[in-house]
């Protein structure tokens, strides 16, 4: 089936599943959460909670289950099939453009306050901290990825051509290997995913190009929730949430404890590479917006030009608002969701 198709197709899907999360007789709440993608540290505060039993303390019998990418996280929620999950906000521009009138699937936390979008280059092939230097380069890159289909919009901020530097696909398992052996110049990563080549490669090797520093100001992951689910029982989303963000305060404090509690569902991850992967993860959860407005929050103006660069570079037809896009209304106390200047 097309993307655009399964798209559909999992949006009239929502409307016909209202998820059972109603509990009865003082019992637990039970919550299907979706990752978007492998258990590493990136997501450790979720795991956080999930063992100390944060989310028990709520009410909630949470299941936290593996992803297979931001698309797959919104459809899931769509079908019905999970509640709650993780996804990128520009993917949720996309689907809702794509499945106009009342949204089925919401941001209700704003994870990563910027998406850690990077090129990666290798200073021995002439990649510097300037964007221009990858002219005529070759980067890697998965097929459909979101670092690269976001390329066109640091483009247009450094007034370079879309086309400046030639593309060569590769799969993500494959791609700190052909930047190990020089088969490209550089590549695209998710800033913190990017752990296993530097355990390969000298960081004076390398040169790490931020979207954020050229301009390209995105909101990255968020946990989106079902509208069934926020229509019928918010308390349930307002609870995930509150759960939710006290294990994300708490792992910026000392994020030992996530990293082991992330191990104990992947006891195979190396405890010191999670740390550092966690440390750069820190970065962009906690981003400079965060002093004013909290975790979790947005700026409505930075979603809404969001929202018009995905637009013009997606080549969608129809601009979803950014109230449709974000629901702020569950989030926890703003006190809650502060923390000290030093880690924001």
């Amino acid at each position: 089936m097309q993307r655009r198709s399964f798209l559909a197709a999992a949006a009239t899907a929502a409307t016909l599943a209202a998820p059972a999360v109603f509990a009865q007789g003082g019992k637990l709440t039970p919550l299907k959460f979706t990752l978007d993608f492998r258990i590493n540290g990136q997501t450790a505060p979720f795991f956080l909670a999930h063992t100390k039993g944060y989310y028990r303390d709520e009410g909630l019998d949470v299941t936290i289950d593996t992803g297979a990418g931001s698309v797959a996280s919104i459809t899931r929620i769509a079908s019905g099939v999970y509640q709650l999950g993780l996804g990128d906000i520009s993917s949720l521009v996309e689907f809702n453009a794509q499945n106009p009138g009342t949204p089925v699937v919401q941001a209700v936390y704003q994870y990563y306050n910027r998406a850690p979008f990077v090129i990666i280059g290798r200073k021995d092939r002439g990649v510097t901290g300037d964007f221009k230097s990858l002219t005529g380069k070759k980067v890697a890159a998965a097929a459909v990825e979101s670092t690269r289909r976001a390329w066109p919009m640091v483009a247009r901020k450094q007034g370079m051509r879309g086309d400046a530097f030639q593309w060569q696909t590769t799969d993500f398992s494959a791609r700190d290997n052909v930047m190990v052996r020089g088969d490209v110049d550089a590549a695209t990563y998710f800033h913190d995913s990017a752990v296993s080549l530097f355990a390969r490669m000298k960081a004076d090797e390398l040169s790490v190009l931020k979207y954020s520093d050229a301009g390209v100001n995105l909101y990255g992951n968020a946990i989106l929730a079902s509208s069934n689910l926020i229509a019928q029982n918010p308390k349930v989303v307002a609870a995930f949430l509150r759960a939710t963000n006290r294990a994300i305060a708490e792992t910026f404090a000392n994020p030992a404890p996530s990293i082991a509690a992330m191990r104990q569902r992947e006891p195979i991850l190396d405890e010191k590479v999670e740390l550092e992967r966690w440390s750069l993860t820190a970065q962009y959860v906690g981003a400079a917006d965060t002093r004013s407005h909290g975790l979790g929050d947005i700026r409505k103006l930075t979603l809404e030009q969001q929202v018009d660069e995905v637009a013009d570079t997606y080549g969608l037809k129809t601009r979803p608002s950014a109230d449709a896009l974000f629901n702020s209304s569950m989030l926890p106390a703003r006190s809650e969701r502060l923390l000290p200047a030093s880690k924001a």
